[in-house]
């Protein structure tokens, strides 16, 4: 029997600008609150980890692939895995065991219904004013999907649903492309270029950030200086610049300075900056040299330099979701009978997208700088300037969530 398509888009931006309005014409049940089991706890802790440890195993295999090489990188893990969890709901034998196998879930403690009450518990500690995620559907209007599937998205995966005519190619990419751009508040306005007209489904990803800084930036100290790409090469750059207290760590063991950046919640941005070898900074990092930095910044008294720049990245996964054992979905063997069973399904694509803008407008007003309080005793003051390639993660403490994650090489690409 012809399998049907089935495609996975998965979007995320992190921008400073406002949300996006709540998108017309939805249609999924109501959103009802999952029973927690008795080990909840455990399991949530379980899932993160795993969540953690995928985003760093993504991240090199978007690193080593030969098109990357030189380039800027930035992605959402968080958006990645919560997309194929929500497939997992769908999968059955084989293609749901590598779909958990490939996410990190090995545990024997982590079950479906588990696993979907841990990402329910993230998506609610997730909702605050500057942060939106989710999930949606777009489903042939022939097409019936399973009930419990639909429910399971809908509890735990704050899925939207929406019914459109796949045949109909502009009039459905525009209804797709609509919803991502009002999710992602503009900052991603074309999802989609053209349509199968054979496709079923559609399911896609989103997290949406807008960063206000807790110590921001002076437009006023913002002045062109040269950002080092590599030995031969120098583009130039608006450098932003402030001098307050940030917490700091040097780890001496992979030359690289560690300084966080805090916004107004429970987020912040971790800039990572090698001495020499970004390369090295790559291989080693893992989230156990993160949790180390975390533990062990102090406060300290700096002169920061960051680059101000707005990039936007796309990628496709499907080689890199097969190099980490996830194939069967996308060939003949593909289960994914709990998603339907009018027809069998197998994945086509899995696209992802994502945009980080960083300027002095990260900030509200209410961080204030302190000036007028320093003491007139010297007291020296260390510079920490971002003018060479350096890795970024914007990282939820919350729940312990890597929400994007990149290396800016070239800051006017």
């Amino acid at each position: 029997m012809m399998r049907a398509a089935l495609c996975i888009w998965i979007v995320s931006a992190v921008v400073c600008l406002g949300r996006g309005h709540p998108s017309e014409g939805h249609v999924e049940v109501q959103e009802q609150q999952p029973t927690e089991p008795d080990n909840s706890t455990r399991i949530f802790s379980l899932v993160t980890s795993a969540n953690q440890d995928f985003a760093y195993r993504l991240y090199r295999q978007l690193a080593a692939q030969s098109d990357s090489q030189g380039k800027n990188i930035f992605f959402s893990p968080a958006s990645v895995t919560l997309a194929l969890a929500a497939l997992s709901v769908g999968a059955r034998g084989e293609t749901h065991q590598q779909l958990f196998s490939g996410l990190g879930l090995k545990s024997p403690l982590l079950t479906q219904t588990g696993v979907a009450q841990a990402f329910h518990t993230l998506l609610s500690k997730s909702s605050q004013e500057d942060v939106s995620a989710g999930t949606a559907v777009f489903v042939h209007d022939t097409f019936n999907l399973r009930p419990e599937f639909l429910e399971v998205l809908n509890q735990s995966y704050a899925a939207d649903g929406f019914s459109v005519d796949f045949t109909k190619s502009v009039e459905s990419a525009n209804t797709i492309n609509k919803y991502v751009e009002e999710k992602t508040s503009g900052k991603i306005n074309k999802l989609v270029d053209s349509l199968d007209p054979s496709t079923l489904m559609y399911l896609i990803s989103y997290i949406y950030y807008k960063g206000k800084w807790q110590i921001p930036f002076k437009p006023e100290e913002t002045k062109e200086e040269m950002f080092h790409v590599d030995e031969q090469t120098e583009v130039p750059v608006q450098m932003m610049n402030v001098e307050d207290t940030f917490k700091f760590y040097q780890d001496q063991g992979i030359s690289t300075s560690v300084l966080c950046l805090p916004f107004n919640s429970s987020m912040s941005m971790l800039l990572l900056l090698p001495d020499k070898d970004l390369a090295a900074l790559e291989s080693k990092i893992s989230q156990t040299e993160v949790t180390k930095w975390l533990k062990w910044m102090n406060p300290r008294e700096l002169d920061v330099f960051v680059p101000k720049f707005s990039i936007k990245t796309s990628y496709s996964l499907k080689d890199v979701l097969s190099v980490m054992g996830m194939t069967d979905m996308f060939g003949a063997t593909a289960d994914l009978s709990g998603i339907s069973e009018e027809a069998m399904l197998a994945v086509s694509e899995v696209v992802h997208q994502a945009t980080l803008d960083v300027d002095e407008t990260g900030a509200t007003a209410a961080a204030a700088t302190g000036i007028g309080l320093i003491p007139l005793s010297y007291r020296p003051v260390s510079t920490v300037k971002f003018d060479r390639p350096f890795m970024v993660l914007i990282i939820d403490h919350s729940t312990e969530s890597i929400l994007f994650m990149g290396k800016i090489v070239n800051p006017n690409i």
